[in-house]
């Protein structure tokens, strides 16, 4: 019984994403992923949400991530199939999977970009671009690439409150906290860094890329060819 409803659901959910949808989660997850292993993880940026709440739960009250983190990301998932239904646990489970495996894929090479260690500024805001962009990838179709998602996306429809809005509210919440560990320097740059991606996710779920960001990047890339030329 309970296989032939996974079967059941599986099929419903593979019918109700096209190659398109698939494709740009696949991007979204490379493109996120890539940018927390070879920028975050290497600056030591302080993320917001669940991966924030775990360093916490760490430091204070020592429990291990490898524990604290899918109980924490389950507690979220419950919330979103309660509101946000089956069909986007479905679409996050897959969407999860796929950052998962592109970790162990960037993780088999050496760092891909130059270490920014010694420029904090330009690690926030070039780590916010790469996780505001394939993080909104994902959420654009449906999913979700891990609990801070699904939270945000539950406050959203709850709420009513903007996307943006609601990855701040969850990220600042977590980074107050932090400061009863971690030097307020650090605090302010991730700080930059979860301000630029939560803009970069609302931005692509409501706005369509092609038309609107690619056409305006096009337009400014023309103006500074024609005065270069000119």
């Amino acid at each position: 019984m309970w296989r032939e409803r996974m079967r059941a659901f599986t099929g419903k959910l593979s019918l109700s994403l096209s190659w398109k949808m698939l494709f740009f989660i696949v991007l979204g997850a490379g493109i996120c992923s890539f940018g927390i292993h070879n920028i975050h993880q290497r600056t030591a940026i302080t993320e917001g949400g669940v991966i924030g709440a775990m360093l916490l739960a760490e430091h204070w009250l020592g429990i291990s991530p490898a524990y604290i983190t899918p109980v924490l990301d389950l507690l979220c998932y419950a919330l979103a199939g309660r509101f946000l239904g089956r069909r986007f646990l479905g679409v996050s489970l897959f969407s999860t999977a796929c950052v998962s495996l592109f970790y162990k894929l960037w993780e088999l090479f050496p760092p891909l970009l130059p270490d920014l260690s010694g420029q904090p500024l330009a690690a926030a805001l070039l780590g916010g671009v790469f996780v505001g962009v394939g993080v909104g990838l994902i959420v654009r179709q449906g999913g979700s690439s891990g609990g801070d998602d699904a939270l945000a996306l539950v406050i959203a429809h709850v709420s009513g409150w903007r996307l943006s809005r609601c990855y701040l509210f969850t990220d600042v919440t977590v980074l107050a906290l932090s400061l009863s560990y971690i030097p307020f320097q650090r605090i302010f740059f991730s700080l930059i860094t979860v301000t630029v991606s939560s803009w970069l996710i609302d931005r692509i779920q409501t706005v369509d890329p092609c038309r609107e960001t690619l056409c305006r990047f096009w337009r400014k890339v023309r103006l500074q060819l024609f005065r270069a030329h000119g």
